[in-house]
């Protein structure tokens, strides 16, 4: 019997010189989540089914699974991206320094993307254009 190989948990982290709501709305918007990565029809609703837009991988449909509104300096979005990944997108308030953490799960050997790709060759493009995304794109965007 074969077995199954996951893929270590994509995690990205960024110190961003910015109040909390500025960045909580980036991750918390349609609007914001555009502005830095991919335009979509989000909406901070557990349950919601939304589609980001994938340039000229298609749409990809997603659906929230976890808001935890911005309290006591820690705000957290989540949700299903495609048909086997998952998306979290962290702020925690520290004085005038906002981070953010991405973690993207859901890699497994065995498995390949709707575009029939493994998730064993996406997964090196992806960890990569993540840091592009994290740690340039979303904090120009402040």
């Amino acid at each position: 019997m074969k077995q199954q190989m996951k893929l270590q948990n994509i995690r990205k982290r960024v110190l961003i010189i910015a109040p909390v709501e500025k960045v909580w709305k980036a991750i918390s918007t349609a609007e914001g989540i555009a502005s830095w990565w991919k335009p979509n029809t989000f909406k901070p609703v557990i349950g919601h089914e939304f589609t980001i837009r994938g340039g000229e991988f298609g749409d990809l449909p997603c659906k929230v699974t976890k808001i935890s509104s911005l309290k006591n300096r820690f705000g957290q979005v989540c949700f299903d991206w495609g048909k086997d990944w998952h998306l979290a997108f962290i702020v925690i308030r520290f004085n005038a320094v906002t981070e953010f953490k991405l973690v993207h799960s859901g890699w497994d050997t065995e498995k390949v993307t709707e575009f029939g790709q493994p998730h064993s060759l996406v997964y090196e493009l992806m960890n990569n254009n993540w840091e592009k995304v994290v740690e340039q794109k979303l904090p120009s965007m402040m």
